[in-house]
């Protein structure tokens, strides 16, 4: 009996003690919905970025994002500016890979793409990485930042 009394013991105490791994689930149900949610918010920008959609954009980007390109860094206003006047024209990006990290109300988007564009009247094919930081307002994700970093095109996105 006293053989029994340990084990019902042992084995209330285990059960007490184990994490709750339904928290942990509905966790990771959210970061993966959120993440899906950016990968297409990610895709949809791309979109807006090549038919200029300038409304679309202007809700995207945060009043204070940045953007960080071959040629320089500048703000939302400025990456409006060329958009809306072809100084870059963001014919089509091909994803070819994307990793998502989340944060609380903070998300990173990496993108591995080959964007073909015109600039300054020039036709350009590069292979770039992303970084785009987002960062939840409300109900919606506003882009903070946009880093494009050039990599070879064998460049992977690492866990």
């Amino acid at each position: 009996m006293r053989h029994f009394l340990a084990i019902v013991f042992a084995a209330t105490y285990l059960v007490a003690c184990a994490p709750d791994t339904s928290i942990s689930k509905n966790t990771q149900l959210e970061r993966s919905n959120a993440s899906q949610e950016l990968e297409t918010l990610s895709r949809k920008k791309w979109g807006w970025m090549a038919d200029r959609n300038i409304e679309a954009l202007e809700s995207l980007f945060h009043d204070q994002s940045k953007f960080v390109h071959m040629s320089g860094t500048w703000g939302k206003a400025r990456e409006m500016e060329i958009i809306e006047n072809n100084f870059i024209w963001y014919k089509r990006a091909t994803v070819h890979d994307v990793a998502t990290e989340i944060f609380d109300n903070h998300a990173i988007v990496w993108n591995r793409i080959t964007l073909d564009a015109v600039v300054r009247d020039l036709q350009v094919s590069n292979e770039f990485t992303t970084t785009e930081a987002y960062l939840r307002v409300g109900e919606e994700w506003k882009l903070t930042a946009l880093t494009f970093s050039k990599v070879r095109d064998e460049h992977t996105l690492a866990d």
